[in-house]
Parts: C-alpha cells; sequence; structure tokens
C-alpha cells in the first residue's frame, strides 16, 4: 500500500501534488491515477490513515469522531461575537483521510436546481453540475432514472437498519402540519419531507471517498505512482520565477507524530506538471497566504513576500448554523442510538455479533421547507423585504432544512442559509435586517408542533429549550386526555407566543446556535474583479501551475449538506485536471 508516514527518498520530485487528501482531494488523485497510471501523484494529508477505523466505517459510531481527544476531527475557534452572547464558537472540520466524508453524519442531500445556477459560472451550473452528481453514486432509492446515477462508487441507500415507528410518525406528523411526503427531495425541485437515503450502503458500511476511491487503487497493484503521505502538512506552496507553481513545503504533522523522522524541520516536495490545493475552506486560505498569495495588507503585517495580490482568499466565509432541540420519546432502546452514545451499550459486543444497526447513522427521515405566504407576512415587513428579494421568486428555494435524528433522545436539527462576512468571525445572526433570527425564531415554532404531533412524543429535555415567562401560553405542557395518553394530533392547537416569548426564544438561540460543519467560498470561483480567487477551470489567478478544489471554490452556499457538492466538486475537478494535464478522454472532452 502506497501510505507513508514519512517521505520516501523516491518521492522527492513527482508530476502532481494533492495537498489534502479529503473528501474532493481523494477522488482527483483517483481520477487521475486512472487516466494515466504513469503519473506519479503524491497525496498529503495533515491527518491519519483512515483505513477500517471502526468509528469511521461504521455509522453508528460516528460520534466517537468528535470525541475531544480524537485526532479525526480538527477544532477551529472563533472569536467572542457580542451577537452570539459573546461566546466562542468551534468550527470542526474532518481531519483523516477522507475528510470530512469520514466523520460526517452520512445524509445524502443535493442542493437545489437555483442553488448552482446562482453561482454564476460558465459551467458549473445546474445541467452542467448533474452529471458530476450522477457519476459517483450508486443510488438505492425512489425517483426519475435521468436524476441519479447507478453504478458510482459511492453507494446511497437506506442502509440495513432503520427506526420505521419513528420515521413513520414523523413523516405524519409534518403532513399535520401541512408538509407533504414526497417521493425524491433530491431531484434539485422538490420541497417537502421524504424518507432519506445515506452515504451507507445496503450491508450499513460508511461510503468514505478514502474507502471507495483510494484505498482500493492503493491496494489493487494497477496504480503504482499513486502515493499517499499521511500526518503531515503542507506549509506552503514554491513558485519559481514565472510565478509558476513547482513543488510545496510541508512537515510532519506535530499532534501525530511526536518524533517524527529526521526532526521537525520543514520538507520540500516538487512538482512537475500541477500543484492542486484540497484542504478545505479554513485549511486553503492560510496556505495561499503563506505562499504569497493573498490580500496584500494581511502578507504586508505577516512579512511575506507578495506572489499575487488577491484580496479574496479568505473572505466572504459563508456557513450552515445548527440548532438543535431535545425531546423525550416513547421508543424502545433499539429504537434509538441512546444507548451507544451514553456508553449504555458496549460497541464491542455490537462489532462482535455485527448486528445491523451499526449500518445506521440514527437518522431516517428530512425535508426541505419554506414558511407560507401568511407566515411570511406575519413576521414583518423588513422580513417579507428579504424574502421577496431573495426567495419568493424561486419557488424551489428553501430556508429551512428539518433533520429528525434519534440520537440522544431525539434532537430536532435545523440548518439555515446564511452569508458570513469573513475570518474566523462566524458571522452568525448579524445581518443587519434580521433576517436570520427571525427565520430561526419561526424554525424553533414550527418544529415545536411537528414534534408535538408524534405519537412518540413524551415531552421537552428542559435545558434544550428556552425558558419562557411565568404564565407563558408558549410553556411547555404534554397535554394528555383523562387517562394521562396524550391527545391525538387532531386534538391539539397551535401554541400561541407572545413578543417576550419571542425574546427568550432569541435568548436561547445566541446561546447556542452553532456551526453544522458546512463552511464554503473563502477561495470563491468568480473574477478577480469580484473578489474571485479561482477561475471557471479551478486556476488560481494571477498564478499559473496552481489549482484548488474543495468547498471554498463555492460561491453561494447551497440548501443542503454539502457533502454532495464536495463530492460533485472532486468528480468535476478531476475531469478539467485530466483535460489540462492532457491525460486523455474526460466527460468535458467528450462533450
Amino acid at each position: 500500500m502506497g501510505i507513508h508516514t514519512t517521505l520516501p527518498p523516491d518521492l522527492q520530485e513527482v508530476d502532481v501534488i494533492v495537498a489534502g487528501g479529503g473528501t474532493a482531494g481523494c477522488i482527483i488523485a483517483s481520477r487521475l491515477a486512472d487516466a494515466d497510471p504513469k503519473l506519479s501523484i503524491l497525496v498529503v494529508e495533515s491527518g491519519r490513515d483512515n483505513y477500517n477505523v471502526p468509528t469511521v466505517i461504521h455509522p453508528l459510531l460516528w460520534q466517537g469522531n468528535y470525541a475531544p481527544d480524537d485526532p479525526r476531527v480538527f477544532f477551529h475557534r472563533a472569536a467572542k461575537e457580542e451577537q452570539l452572547a459573546d461566546r466562542e464558537s468551534l468550527i470542526q472540520v474532518g481531519n483523516t483521510l477522507g475528510g470530512g466524508s469520514s466523520v460526517s453524519l452520512m445524509i445524502y442531500m443535493r442542493g437545489q436546481r437555483c442553488d448552482y445556477d446562482s453561482w454564476n459560472t460558465r459551467g458549473w451550473t445546474a445541467d452542467d453540475m448533474l452529471p458530476y452528481l450522477r457519476k459517483f453514486e450508486a443510488y438505492h432509492g425512489l425517483g426519475k432514472k435521468e436524476h441519479h446515477g447507478y453504478d458510482g462508487p459511492i453507494q446511497v441507500s437506506g442502509g440495513p437498519f432503520r427506526s420505521v415507528e419513528a420515521e413513520n410518525d414523523f413523516i405524519t406528523a409534518m403532513r399535520e402540519v401541512g408538509y407533504h411526503e414526497v417521493e425524491d427531495l433530491q431531484d434539485l425541485e422538490s420541497i417537502g419531507v421524504a424518507r432519506i437515503r445515506k452515504y451507507v450502503s445496503p450491508q450499513g458500511q460508511r461510503q468514505d471517498v478514502a474507502h471507495k476511491y483510494l484505498h482500493p487503487r492503493l491496494n489493487d497493484g494497477t496504480h503504482p505512482n499513486l502515493h499517499v503521505l499521511v500526518e503531515s502538512q503542507v506549509v506552503k506552496v514554491i513558485f519559481d520565477d514565472s510565478r509558476r507553481a513547482s513543488g510545496v513545503k510541508f512537515r510532519p504533522n506535530p499532534g501525530m507524530q511526536s518524533n517524527p523522522v529526521g526532526g521537525p524541520g520543514k520538507r520540500t516536495v516538487k512538482a512537475r506538471k500541477l500543484v492542486i490545493l484540497s484542504c478545505g475552506s479554513l485549511g486553503t486560505p492560510p496556505i495561499l497566504e503563506r505562499s504569497g498569495v493573498g490580500n496584500p495588507e494581511i502578507l504586508k503585517r505577516a512579512g511575506v513576500p507578495p506572489i499575487a495580490e488577491l484580496p479574496g482568499v479568505g473572505r466572504d466565509y459563508q456557513d450552515h448554523n445548527l440548532s438543535v432541540y431535545v425531546y423525550k420519546a416513547d421508543l424502545p432502546p433499539e429504537a434509538t442510538t441512546d444507548g451507544i452514545h451514553s456508553g449504555r451499550l458496549d460497541s464491542s459486543t455490537l462489532l462482535a455479533s455485527n448486528e445491523k444497526m451499526l449500518g445506521w447513522n440514527g437518522i431516517d427521515a428530512s425535508s426541505k421547507i419554506r414558511p407560507t405566504s401568511a407566515e411570511v407576512n406575519a413576521l414583518g415587513p423588513t422580513f417579507k423585504e428579504v424574502w421577496d428579494r431573495d426567495f419568493e421568486g424561486v419557488p424551489i428555494s428553501l430556508v429551512i432544512v428539518v433533520v429528525f435524528p434519534l440520537v440522544n433522545t431525539s434532537p430536532l436539527a435545523f440548518i439555515q442559509r446564511i452569508r458570513i462576512p469573513g475570518g474566523m468571525w462566524t458571522g452568525y445572526l448579524s445581518d443587519k435586517h434580521g433576517f436570520d433570527m427571525k427565520a430561526q425564531i419561526w424554525a424553533y415554532k414550527k418544529q415545536r408542533e411537528v414534534i408535538r404531533r408524534m405519537a412518540i412524543h413524551r415531552g421537552e429535555v428542559s435545558y434544550r429549550h428556552p425558558t419562557f415567562p411565568p404564565g407563558s401560553k408558549a410553556a411547555y405542557v404534554l397535554e394528555t386526555d383523562e387517562d394521562g395518553t396524550p391527545l391525538a394530533p387532531s386534538a391539539l392547537k397551535n401554541l400561541e407566543y407572545a413578543p417576550e416569548d419571542d425574546a427568550a426564544i432569541e435568548d436561547w438561540i445566541r446561546h447556542n446556535i452553532t456551526t453544522c460543519w458546512h463552511g464554503i467560498s473563502t477561495c470563491k470561483m468568480a473574477p478577480k474583479e469580484q473578489l474571485g480567487v479561482v477561475d471557471e477551470n479551478l486556476g488560481v489567478h494571477d498564478v499559473h501551475g496552481l489549482k484548488v478544489a474543495d468547498l471554498s471554490i463555492v460561491p453561494e452556499n447551497v440548501c443542503a449538506n454539502t457533502m454532495n457538492t464536495a463530492l460533485a466538486i472532486g468528480e468535476k475537478a478531476a475531469d478539467i485536471f485530466i483535460e489540462y494535464l492532457g491525460l486523455g478522454q474526460s466527460e468535458r472532452s467528450a462533450e
């Protein structure tokens, strides 16, 4: 296997360097190796190898990757922000081979057609992206054949285990509040509620890119020039006198190698043909800046000689944010993931018996929803002004994604589409119109009405909800009939909220809202004069032989989990680079 923790002596120079073995990087390296097995390729990954790691390959164990002492996730700390109750937000990113695909919740969710079209970039419309959205997937689900792929390396299925009672209950409750079940929520246009597919095989294995793209090629004996260097951090790109990328400097990751061979100093590896940065939205910008590519003011303060003045490097960070509300549920232990995450259930026992539950991520239903016209009007004229400008004329766009996971006593999560104005200031809830907060308050009320109408609902976990004033009609009461049985959904009326109740919800959100791990746009694909960093072919402006391919290139966020977009970027970028290197037929050149 061509995986190394130190650089072999015969790999001092290669044809292509891929800095970052994450979701896009693994795909790119694998497709380039297929296009020309003689091409020497080196992937440099900061984290460790993920091969057959239990918390990676078994969906049920995913939360183990987020333990404070686990190296597979890296925690970025943002500055304190007044609008977030002076909190420092933590932003987690994948720090292992396979990147986020190795540690994510495995939710299969595409953006909407209008999301990709909003990028306003030639070659990157929804119609341009659909072949790549199909290329990586082997889809097991409902929907029109032309919308999905069926022979790609990534299995998309419902997995071997589902909590059917809770799944049906959630979909029924969503219908009670006006949202109907759709056959295929990932056809780029549908809005509603659906039984979700996951990046999980029918047999129950996580479908991360390292196991599905990279490891098979490293082990098949037909890709001898594909190499991976793990536990090594790329520090900067090296340029020659013509501003052409000619290699990278890297160092052993001090968090992984306490006594690295050869000491902790920086080392250099040269690239004859191409350097590709794929270190993610928070990893790619600092490499560019240390290389002399970025905002000239930042470079000057850091004492870095400028190679290319690109003020857009590291700007316009966008993310989805997350609020989690927790409820009690009347379900048997085997219908939730509480046991494994609380430690009451021993994972070694499950592994020894190869339980089907190991192939479950605890999430079986999801939805994409919009407020009704009446709800928009009720949110006030300022909200309506922004809504009319950005959403009203695009009926397939959405504001909220609702996910119903049976994890830690059934939290309900909301992902909201927002724009972040740069740096390690998250910018959550900072828009001047207050649109984001109004949307969050609406979302909190909406999810309560859904959960109250679920037959399994047995109350709220108080510390994961706002504290309403004494006498508030919004305060929680489990409504029952005379014998203590919860009322049927048809007998429930919507809760009433006074202005002071809205204030309590707002206060809770400011103290609790966090990242949904979907950062994008820090090296966006746009003209230089629009603060773009890369062009439509992913080349960094004003330099040569340097490409960027990860979520940092996305100009506008998508109304979905971002792994699907990262996978498509990897496939499309690979075709772009195959054509750039003259390696033969790509889907682009065949068109």
